[in-house]
């Protein structure tokens, strides 16, 4: 069986995955070197290479993801039948989740502005801050990142509101739970609202002209999943109007977003390039590939995989 690996790996993940796959061909290529034939020679592959590749790949028995988002694998025909997908649900909480903390506190201590008054040596003070303590949290989607999010955020002392797909336990750190239904009675109510939703349908625009007018006009919006969540035209305008209080955005629609788009000068929009996740933190590479050993080795026995996709709903199947 040939076991295509295409994420960065050092000599230890070498040996791991040699271990898990004893007698199994490893074939090593930087994702964005991956040919056609490369990915139609393969049994599986582990981490991401582009969807096109993928189709009519008839030897694909496995592909694991090397983040949690699905988008594109799930299309009808993407896939050769019956190929499992796995993707890194639970990786990438730490790392985004202290992203969107250190964001809101950019906005809420004025430290943006600070920062461009020191570039030109102004000493002024910009007036009264915001604590999180008191406040009320809205996540949307709890996930690993949502859930990490909700997590720190009510240890500081914020009230949590969670929204999910379908009702499942509450978590104890999360004080009212609701399905999507329910957005609009409690987006009124939040100073912080933080979304970590898929890139589907589904969750296209959920916040736009009419869920931003819901929102307090100091509220701060939080986006780490995808940037077609909300609808940026809508967005600037609400930012520009001081209908938002600010913006923390590491996603955007479009993305990259482009040199003359408003959004890079509307108020209070602290804009990060798609960073807080990847493998921008190391302690997330390592998640990542102990996750893909420990399913390779899984797979080699024919036992069941973690985080195996449901190809309906695009989600780790519960």
């Amino acid at each position: 069986m040939r076991i295509l690996i295409v994420l960065p790996v050092k000599e230890k993940h070498r040996e791991m995955f040699k271990k898990a796959a004893p007698g199994h061909e490893l074939v090593y290529c930087p994702a964005e070197q991956v040919t056609k034939d490369m990915a139609a020679s393969a049994d599986v592959i582990l981490g991401n290479v582009p969807v096109k590749l993928l189709k009519g790949c008839s030897r694909l028995k496995w592909i694991q993801l090397n983040n949690a988002g699905t988008e594109g694998f799930c299309e009808p025909g993407a896939l050769p039948e019956k190929t499992i997908l796995t993707n890194a649900t639970g990786a990438y909480g730490t790392a985004i989740s202290e992203h969107m903390i250190g964001m809101v506190f950019m906005l809420h201590k004025h430290l943006h502005e600070y920062y461009l008054q020191q570039q030109s040596c102004v000493w002024e003070k910009l007036g009264p801050m915001t604590v999180v303590d008191g406040s009320t949290t809205l996540v949307l989607g709890l996930g690993d990142i949502g859930t990490e999010f909700a997590r720190r955020i009510h240890a500081m002392g914020s009230l949590v509101i969670g929204i999910r797909k379908s009702h499942q336990p509450k978590p104890d750190f999360v004080d009212e739970q609701y399905t999507m239904d329910a957005l609009n009675d409690v987006l009124p109510r939040a100073d912080i609202v933080a979304m970590s939703l898929p890139g589907y349908s589904q969750t296209r625009h959920i916040i736009n002209k009419e869920t931003l007018a819901l929102m307090k006009p100091t509220a701060v919006l939080i986006n780490v999943g995808r940037g077609i969540s909300v609808d940026t035209d809508a967005l600037c305008q609400a930012l520009n109007e001081g209908r938002l209080g600010g913006a923390c955005l590491d996603v955007t629609d479009p993305e990259p977003l482009p040199a003359d788009h408003p959004l890079w000068k509307a108020k209070n929009a602290l804009i990060t390039p798609h960073a807080s996740g990847g493998y921008a933190l190391d302690f997330t590479l390592e998640k990542i590939l102990k996750l893909c050993g420990e399913n390779l080795e899984r797979f080699i026995k024919g036992e069941p995989l973690l985080n195996q996709v449901d190809m309906e709903t695009g989600y780790v199947k519960r």
